[in-house]
C-alpha cells in the first residue's frame, strides 16, 4: 500500500529535480559577459557554453527509454541528479573555456533524462483521476524554470559571482538526490535488452546537426556559411539513414518504438507540444533582449518584468489540474490558445515609450495561456499510451518541445535581424532635405549631418525605431501563427472519463 506521505515526498523531490534543469536552460545566458572576462573568450567563443549543453541535452534525450528498460528508472533517476550536480559543480570551478564547455557538455548528458523521467514517475504514482492535478504540480517547475532563470541568474551573478550560478545547484540536487534514494522503491531492469547502436548513433548525428544548426544558423548567416551546409548535409543524410532503419527494424529491437506514432493521440500531442514550443517559448526570448537592448532596462530590471508571468503560468495550471476530467480538455486548451494570443495581440502595441505595467500584464497573461495548454496537452497526449512506452514517449515529447523551442527561437531571431535592416532602409529613405521634421530647429541641430556626431545619433534614432517596428513583426507573426493552429484541436480525442485508475504502487514503498 501507498503511505501518505510517500506521494508527496516523491513529488517534491520530482519538482526540485525538474526545477534545477529547466533552471539551468536559461539561468547561464545573463552570466556569459562575466565569463567571457573571466575566461579570456571571445563573444562566439563563450556561445559555446549554451550551445554545448544545448546540443549534449537534445543527443541524450532519446536515450532515457533504453536507459530505463535496462538499468530501471529509479537508478537512471539518481545518476541523472548526482551526474548533473556535479557537472555543476565542475562549471563553477572551471578555469578556461575548454573545461566549462566540457562541463556544461556532461551537464547536458545528465540533465537530459530528468524532465521525461520526471513526467513517467507522476503519472505513475497517481491514480488517474488525480494525474491532472499532479502534472499541474510538475508543470510548474517545467514551466517556471526558464522564466525565474535570468532572474535568479542576474542577481547570482551581480551579488556574487557568475560561478554561484552553478554553484546553486549543489543543494537543490542534493536534497533531490536524497528523496529519490529515500522514498521511491527500485526496479529492475532487463538483462539483454537489445542496444540498436546505429539507430542511437544515426539519431545522435541527426538531432546534433539540427540543434547546432538552429543555434549557430544567425550567427554564421545562415547558408552563407560552409558551417551551416555541413551540418545540414548530415542532418538529412543521418535522418534519412535513421528513417530506412527504423522502418526495416523490428520495433522491439528499434532505438525508436515506432509503434509511439501508431497512437493517434499522441502523436498530435507531439505535434501541438511542437507549436507550443514554436510559438510560445519563442516570445521568451524576444522580450529579455527587447527590454535590454531598446529600452536600457538593466538584467536585474528586466528579470523582475518578466518574472511575474510565472505567477500566471502556476495559477494557470492549479486551475487546469482541478478542471480535468470535468471539462473537455480541447476546450480547456482553446482557451490556453485564446489567451495565449490576446497576450501576443497587445504586444503588438508595444512602442520606444513602455512602462513596466505594459510589460508585466501580457506577461501575465501569456503565462495563463501557456499554464492552461501545458497541463492538458499533456494529459491528452499520455492518456491513451501503454504504461510500458511512457519513458520512450516522454522522452521523445521532450525532445520535440526542445526542437520546436530551438526552431522557434532561430527563426524570430532571423525575422527580427532581417526585418530591422529592411525597416531601417525603408525608414532612412524618408530622411531627405524635403522631409517637413527638418524644418524643426531643434531637429535640425541635434541631427545635423554635416557633423559626424549628428550623422551618428540619427542612425541610432533610426536603427532603434526599425529594431521595435521587427519586434512588433514578429508578434503579429507569432499571433497569426496561434491563431492559425487553433482549427488542429480538432484532430484530439478526449480521453474517456470514465477509465479505470492506474496502479500506483508500482513505484512507492
Amino acid at each position: 500500500m501507498t503511505r501518505p506521505l510517500n506521494r508527496p515526498m516523491i513529488t517534491l523531490s520530482i519538482m526540485l529535480a525538474t526545477i534545477m534543469q529547466t533552471l539551468d536552460s536559461t539561468i547561464a545566458n545573463v552570466a556569459l559577459p562575466h565569463m567571457q572576462g573571466s575566461l579570456s573568450a571571445s563573444q562566439d567563443q563563450i556561445a559555446w557554453v549554451l550551445t554545448a549543453y544545448i546540443v549534449a541535452a537534445a543527443i541524450a534525450t532519446p536515450l532515457t527509454g533504453w536507459l530505463c528498460d535496462r538499468f530501471g528508472r529509479k537508478f537512471v533517476f539518481m545518476a541523472s541528479i548526482g551526474g548533473f550536480t556535479v557537472a555543476s559543480v565542475l562549471c563553477g570551478l572551471s578555469n578556461s573555456l575548454a573545461e566549462i564547455v566540457a562541463a556544461r557538455l556532461l551537464q547536458g548528458v545528465f540533465g537530459a533524462a530528468l524532465v521525461p523521467l520526471a513526467q513517467v514517475v507522476v503519472l505513475e504514482i497517481n491514480p488517474r483521476e488525480k494525474q491532472g492535478s499532479a502534472m499541474a504540480v510538475w508543470g510548474i517547475g517545467v514551466m517556471v524554470g526558464p522564466i525565474l532563470g535570468p532572474t535568479l541568474g542576474g542577481w547570482l551573478t551581480d551579488s556574487y559571482n557568475w560561478r554561484w550560478v552553478f554553484f546553486i545547484n549543489v543543494p537543490i540536487g542534493a536534497i533531490a538526490l536524497y528523496g529519490m534514494w529515500r522514498y521511491i522503491r527500485p526496479d529492475q531492469g532487463r538483462q539483454g535488452v537489445r542496444f540498436d547502436m546505429f539507430g542511437f548513433v544515426t539519431l545522435s548525428l541527426c538531432v546534433g546537426a539540427l540543434q547546432l544548426l538552429l543555434d549557430r544558423g544567425q550567427q554564421n548567416d545562415w547558408f552563407s556559411s560552409a558551417e551551416t551546409w555541413i551540418e545540414a548535409v548530415i542532418l538529412i543524410v543521418t535522418l534519412t539513414f535513421f528513417i530506412a532503419h527504423t522502418t526495416m527494424t523490428p520495433a522491439e529491437d528499434s532505438f525508436l518504438d515506432y509503434r509511439l506514432l501508431k497512437n493517434g493521440n499522441y502523436v498530435t500531442g507531439l505535434l501541438f507540444i511542437f507549436i507550443v514550443g514554436l510559438v510560445l517559448f519563442a516570445t521568451r526570448a524576444l522580450i529579455p533582449t527587447m527590454l535590454e537592448l531598446l529600452l536600457d532596462y538593466p538584467v536585474a530590471t528586466a528579470g523582475l518584468v518578466t518574472a511575474p508571468s510565472g505567477i500566471g503560468t502556476m495559477l494557470a495550471m492549479l486551475i487546469a489540474g482541478r478542471i480535468i476530467g470535468k471539462v473537455d480538455l480541447r476546450l480547456t486548451l482553446l482557451m490556453g490558445f485564446l489567451v495565449s494570443a490576446l497576450a501576443l495581440w497587445q504586444m503588438t502595441g508595444y512602442s520606444l515609450d513602455l512602462s513596466e505595467a505594459d510589460i508585466v500584464w501580457p506577461g501575465v497573461i501569456q503565462g495563463f495561456g501557456v499554464g492552461l495548454v501545458f497541463v492538458p496537452l499533456a494529459a491528452a497526449t499520455f492518456a491513451t499510451l501503454s504504461p510500458g512506452m511512457r519513458a520512450q514517449g516522454t522522452a521523445l515529447y521532450s525532445l520535440i518541445r526542445n526542437i520546436g523551442s530551438s526552431i522557434g527561437i532561430s527563426l524570430v531571431q532571423t525575422l527580427l535581424t532581417r526585418n530591422t535592416v529592411q525597416v531601417h532602409a525603408a525608414l532612412a529613405e524618408r530622411l531627405t532635405s524635403s522631409n517637413p521634421a527638418w524644418n524643426n530647429p531643434a531637429v535640425a541641430a541635434a541631427f545635423d549631418l554635416r557633423t559626424p556626431g549628428g550623422a551618428a545619433l540619427l542612425d541610432a534614432a533610426v536603427t532603434q525605431q526599425a529594431a521595435m517596428i521587427a519586434y512588433v513583426d514578429d508578434f503579429w507573426f507569432m499571433l497569426l501563427l496561434t491563431l492559425l493552429v487553433m482549427p488542429l484541436l480538432l484532430l484530439i480525442r478526449a480521453p474517456d472519463r470514465r477509465a479505470a485508475g492506474i496502479e500506483a504502487n508500482a513505484v512507492v514503498d
